[in-house]
């Protein structure tokens, strides 16, 4: 069993449940590996850095594979996520901790974007943990048929959202299979995981929307 773990980190605060790993589950130890990638968890997109945790038999068969599929690796960058551990380890019961600063941010951010598009009438779905929140538009009765482009109505939907407004959100049905495209309807997602001033301009824009 896999278990991928990167957004164990950002459980929201409003959450009433907490991460629970797969391989905490009775006699689950044996025979789970648990990944888990600094890219999410230190917010460093782009750092291909990860890590494996499980029982020695299963590890020792990784590093077998890894030291036939990995030639190069990235040591400094290792050596950073290692020292973040660290100083994590030590600051962790206190106000100084990352893991209780990240989720906090990410909530506010979440907060603002969900405020914002509330007030032009569409619905936020407030998420348990992660870095997106969805956003249905439906209520916005945003018509994209004229085009003709043969897409999924998100897809187009957030291509006009970053031609028009330079507004980047991300389509939904791309994680959908024929079948159940549907589902995603008028869904959207928007990141969380920004910066004050890029969280704030958005808001704005949003709000702009409503006079479309």
């Amino acid at each position: 069993n896999i278990s991928e773990c990167a957004v164990e980190a950002v459980v929201s605060t409003q959450s009433t449940g907490k991460h629970v790993r797969v391989a905490s589950l009775p006699g689950m130890w044996d025979r789970t590996i648990t990944v888990g990638s600094a890219g999410k968890t230190f917010s460093v997109t782009g750092w291909k850095v990860g890590w494996a945790l499980g029982p020695a038999p299963l590890i020792e068969q990784i590093q077998h594979i890894t030291s036939c599929t990995t030639f190069t690796a990235p040591t400094l960058l290792q050596e950073a996520v290692a020292g973040a551990f660290e100083h994590e380890a030590r600051v962790a019961h206190t106000e100084d901790a990352y893991f209780k600063w990240l989720p906090a941010k990410l909530q506010e951010n979440c907060q603002k974007l969900a405020d914002a598009f509330s007030s032009i009438g569409c619905q936020p779905v407030w998420p348990d943990g992660g870095y997106f929140m969805l956003v249905d538009t439906a209520p916005m009765g945003w018509d994209f048929t004229a085009e003709n482009t043969g897409r999924c109505y998100d897809v187009d939907c957030v291509k006009w959202l970053t031609r028009e407004f330079k507004l980047a959100t991300i389509p939904i049905s791309v994680f959908y299979g024929d079948e159940n495209r549907h589902l995603s309807a008028k869904y959207i997602r928007v990141c969380c995981a920004k910066s004050d001033a890029t969280i704030d301009r958005a808001c704005q824009i949003v709000r702009s929307l409503k006079k479309c």
